[in-house]
């Protein structure tokens, strides 16, 4: 069985969507959620689908106490999905090229340090883009800066607000994410 272990700081849609694609699944199984978010919506939904938990605290992740929980779980892949904390690079250097994550926008643009949810899709309105979309990529030590997945684009032009882009990139997300943790996790002998 291979084993995803899934971080996430709100309310999960992305986690719970994952979990839901991998239930039945015969190799491929969600063993873990993790949040530095002790009220957060993922929480609540992981524990719905019986799915164990575990918070944090930011000197916690960055400290032995993360890495000493997720070990024993054995993580394949490490699936960030709306985890807002810069990953820490002890864990990055222990799981390389394990640990992969989904941006709501076309990188390099619309990436660094504070381009997340409504900020991304604000600033692609704000600058008059036609498209949008997503990114899954590898996480290195820099805010989305690792290697690319997968990126998938969508029209936006017929969007007026920063709501209704999100509501197109969610359903790219919903549709594409687990589907390319499937296929990196099948396709690649190294995890």
């Amino acid at each position: 069985m291979k084993n995803i272990v899934i971080f996430a700081s709100g309310t999960g849609s992305n986690a719970e969507n994952i979990i839901q694609y991998f239930k039945n699944h015969t190799s491929i199984s969600v063993v873990a959620v993790f949040s530095n978010n002790e009220n957060a919506k993922v929480i609540e939904k992981a524990k719905i689908l019986n799915v164990p938990t575990f918070t944090f605290s930011k000197d916690e992740l960055y400290g032995d106490f993360v890495i000493a929980k997720l070990m024993p779980f054995n993580p394949d892949l490490i699936v960030l999905a709306g985890f807002l904390w810069k990953f820490p690079e002890p864990i990055i250097a222990k799981y390389p090229n394990q640990i992969i994550n989904i941006h709501p926008a076309l990188l390099p643009k619309y990436g660094g340090k504070g381009m997340y949810g409504k900020y991304v899709h604000q600033a692609v309105l704000d600058n008059h883009e036609t498209e949008t979309g997503i990114t899954i990529h590898f996480v290195n030590e820099h805010y989305d800066e690792g290697g690319i997945i997968f990126q998938k684009s969508v029209s936006i032009i017929d969007c007026t607000s920063a709501d209704e882009i999100a509501n197109k990139v969610h359903e790219l997300e919903h549709r594409y994410f687990p589907e390319v943790i499937s296929q990196l996790i099948t396709r690649n002998p190294q995890l």
